[in-house]
Parts: structure tokens; sequence; C-alpha cells
């Protein structure tokens, strides 16, 4: 109980929910530049290659 109110005492302290969404803004600009590096690297050659060998390995129609 008495964590939960020294939180709620920051929050409402002067800045508290600005510095709180600041961080927030901070972290999601952090997290879409880690998503946006992730997909923008390239599929490795080994891992096409068994996307080839499996596709090739359908059978007519799809169904397998």
């Amino acid at each position: 109980m008495i964590e939960q109110n020294s939180m709620e005492d920051r929050r409402k302290g002067p800045g508290g929910v600005d510095e709180a969404r600041l961080r927030q803004q901070a972290i999601g600009v952090k997290l879409r530049q880690m998503f946006d590096d992730v997909v923008n690297e390239p599929v490795p050659d080994e891992f096409l290659d068994i996307l080839r060998r499996a596709d090739s390995q359908k059978p007519p129609g799809g169904e397998r």
C-alpha cells in the first residue's frame, strides 16, 4: 500500500504526468525504430532456399 501511494504522489507531482507521457513517447519511438530495423533486414539466402524447396514440393492445387 505504501508503494502505491508513493507512485501516485510522483504522478500527481509537478510535471509527473508530463514526464511519464514523455517517457512513454520515447519508448514508443525506440520501439518503432527497432521494428523498422528488423523489417528492413535482408532475408538470409538459406531461408530463401528452404522456402523455394517447400514451394516446389507442394502438390498441384495447393492441398497436402
